[in-house]
């Protein structure tokens, strides 16, 4: 073979930092190592993998092309090394998931996996739908857990479980004892809402589709529990997943209000990249996933 699995590590990493010094850092290689290491790379096949801009470097087309079977062949590797090791069934692995599943769902599954698997390692982030597509694309993380509906040419979109959106009040707000709204009462208030980008604020976009120019809208919020502070408050209504809110409605600190006329329903969706290997980690986590829906 005329390349070596390290020479694989030395191209991903500088693929991902655009950087030799932190490729470098990240393998903890010397600069002059990792440099040689690439440098023989392109040398071995007479191909160049990165356009020099400066100090970044940046992958081209033909570093593109195998990006992500490189990916692949040390997912395997890393595989093979820890069968023969007879350490763990699975490696470890970055998921990446939206703000609703990574607090409220994800965790939920984090902690079953490791009841019956102790020294799992699994690295939960939690972004918008928007961040973590970001990621799955760039390699940054290995799966992702979202809430918006998206389409890409390079993933893997696959529904998990079906989820809806609720509205709700303050137990002060004028509407908290009306049965049922119609589309003046969402007019006539202010709202509190998640940030577009957002897999939630994509949902509640939808559903408001031929009044959604009309919506006053005063504040717009990262957090998830920062809006039910605020409509707790009296800021405004809110719109937010029901799993979210069961433990609110529960307590009474926050009212659910009926509104028949609108579709909040939605699904919820794994992606992964087309061209990822699925390790045994990432199908662990999956089936971990689906025995908690």
């Amino acid at each position: 073979m005329r390349f070596s699995l390290r020479q694989l590590e030395v191209f991903l990493a500088t693929a991902h930092f655009q950087n030799i010094s932190k490729a470098a850092n990240s393998l903890a290689m010397s600069q002059s190592a990792a440099s040689s290491a690439l440098k023989e790379l392109e040398q071995q096949f007479d191909i160049l993998l990165f356009d020099r801009v400066g100090k970044r470097l940046q992958l081209n087309e033909q570093g593109r092309l195998i990006r992500s079977r490189a990916e692949s062949l040390l997912e395997q590797a890393k595989e093979v090394e820890q069968a023969l090791m007879q350490h763990k069934e699975a490696g470890a692995i970055k998921v990446g998931a939206t703000l609703t599943v990574g607090n409220y769902l994800a965790v939920n599954v984090l902690s079953k996996l490791r009841k019956d698997f102790p020294d799992a390692e699994v690295n939960l982030s939690v972004a918008n739908t928007e961040t973590v597509m970001k990621e799955v694309l760039n390699y940054d993380i290995d799966l992702g857990m979202i809430e918006g509906e998206i389409q890409h040419p390079e993933l893997d979109i696959i529904p998990w479980r079906n989820d809806d959106l609720c509205i709700f009040c303050s137990p002060n707000h004028p509407l908290a004892e009306k049965a049922s709204l119609c589309d003046a009462d969402l007019l006539n208030h202010q709202w509190v809402l998640r940030e577009a980008g957002s897999g939630t604020r994509q949902a509640f976009d939808r559903a408001m589709y031929g009044i959604l120019p009309q919506i006053n809208i005063a504040l717009e919020l990262q957090h998830t529990e920062a809006i039910k502070r605020a409509v707790s408050s009296d800021l405004g209504l809110g719109c937010l997943s029901r799993i979210t809110l069961e433990d609110a409605f529960k307590r009474g600190d926050l009212v659910e209000l009926d509104m028949p006329s609108r579709d909040f329903k939605r699904t919820l969706y794994f992606i992964l990249h087309k061209k990822k290997h699925k390790s045994a980690g990432i199908q662990r986590w999956l089936n971990y996933c689906e025995v908690d829906t």
